[in-house]
């Protein structure tokens, strides 16, 4: 075996340039395929973290039915104390409770369908996005307070700004009237105009006042530390939560947000496959060549007695030392590469401003993991097998005599 693994590697340089050239494109394919799947992935954990940090969180606790079916009556019975008492269980303050209904909002001028959300003031910065999106004014400090924040689009379209007033109206838990005149302390602006247009916020225990909850809510919404704690916390929860009550994870929440990261990751590992593809057509046309300028020498050692599978499995194993050359350059360079984007971060013009505003991080750190770093260039390699199959397959069909005379 060592003089095979000799033989084909003293092969392999016999035509240096042409070798480094097809180890060449190998290291660019799988440098490539690194850095793109890691930064694409990345970018999913950004999207999903953006979607989520709105309303969705990573999970929530919900009404066996409210998720199907978001009527007053599926509540969360004492939401407070039981997000008091997962935040003081799972030792985490990213726990937050809401209430949720829909009313009329009415300023002087004019009427608007809208959703309001009681939240607490306190813990609702920890698990959205929306507390640190205001443009004008101030988020909430008090939770009885008689106060609202709203949408920039809904305050044009109500023509009223932070200290006006408005008059809110809707049907309670029981079925009753509620009303309320409630102030504007606070105008966002989150970049989506149908949360601009549609969604309010008040404190919660003044939801609860107005529509009449007796303590009860509707969600009690949870943000794991990463995206990837999330199904082991999910769990968890749900072991702790009393009977009647189950805890939804985000892509049950969103499901339109899993399938548009499925549909994206189809489209992007087609262009990927056209690069393996070009790679593998490459080592295929070095491998063809270096067979057919052999063929004399294939024919001289075939007359003295070597089998053509012998000689198979000697271009394979040259084909096989050649792709794991391109594998280990092209994963080393890729790792590297991904890396420097780790610490340093990536950014393109333009990408601060519009990460602004949406409350985000105006640069992107690809994060370089195992998985992600063999993955390609395990797929290129095996790709560089395949292609070498036919120029293998030939010598079965050579004979020695014909094989001699080729010049």
């Amino acid at each position: 075996m060592n003089i095979v693994l000799r033989l084909a590697w003293r092969n392999l340089w016999r035509h240096a340039r042409r070798t480094w050239l097809t180890i060449g494109a190998m290291v660019f394919s799988n440098t490539l395929l690194v850095f793109m799947i890691s930064f694409q992935f990345s970018m999913y954990g950004l999207m999903i973290d953006n979607t989520l940090q709105v309303f969705s969180g990573h999970m929530q606790v919900q009404a066996p039915e409210y998720k199907d079916d978001q009527k007053m009556r599926q509540v969360v019975p004492g939401v407070q104390p039981l997000a008091a008492q997962l935040r003081k269980e799972f030792d985490s303050d990213t726990i937050a409770a809401r209430g949720w209904a829909f009313g009329l909002a009415s300023s002087e001028e004019r009427s608007y369908g809208i959703g309001i959300y009681g939240v607490e003031p306190e813990f609702e910065p920890r698990v959205s996005n929306i507390p640190g999106l205001i443009e004008d004014g101030r988020f909430f400090e008090q939770n009885d307070a008689m106060e609202i924040v709203i949408g920039e689009v809904l305050a044009r379209n109500l023509r009223i700004g932070v200290g006006d007033e408005l008059t809110i109206l809707g049907s309670g838990l029981d079925g009753s009237f509620a009303a309320a005149v409630v102030v504007v302390v606070g105008v966002f602006e989150s970049g989506v105009k149908d949360i601009d247009r549609n969604i309010a916020e008040m404190p919660l225990g003044t939801f609860q006042d107005v529509f009449y909850m007796n303590g009860a809510g509707h969600q009690v919404v949870i943000m794991a530390p990463t995206l990837d704690d999330a199904p082991a916390l999910q769990s968890n929860v749900a072991a702790f939560l009393p009977d009647g009550l189950v805890v939804h994870s985000w892509d049950v929440l969103q499901p339109g947000l899993k399938q548009a990261i499925q549909a994206d990751i189809s489209s992007a590992f087609f262009m990927y496959g056209i690069l393996v593809i070009l790679v593998a057509f490459s080592v295929l046309n070095t491998q063809l060549m270096s067979v057919l300028e052999r063929t004399h020498e294939f024919g001289v050692v075939m007359a003295l007695g070597m089998k053509p599978g012998r000689l198979g499995r000697l271009v394979m194993l040259e084909t096989a030392l050649m792709g794991l050359l391109g594998f280990v350059l092209g994963a080393a360079a890729g790792a590297l590469l991904t890396y420097w984007f780790t610490v340093n971060g990536l950014s393109y013009p333009g990408m601060e401003e519009m990460a602004a505003n949406f409350n985000l991080p105006g640069r992107v750190y690809p994060q370089v993991s195992i998985l992600k770093t063999v993955f390609g260039p395990a797929v290129v390699f095996l790709f560089t097998l395949l292609a070498a199959i036919y120029p293998a397959w030939r010598l079965r069909s050579l004979h020695p005599v014909e094989a001699m005379r080729t010049n």
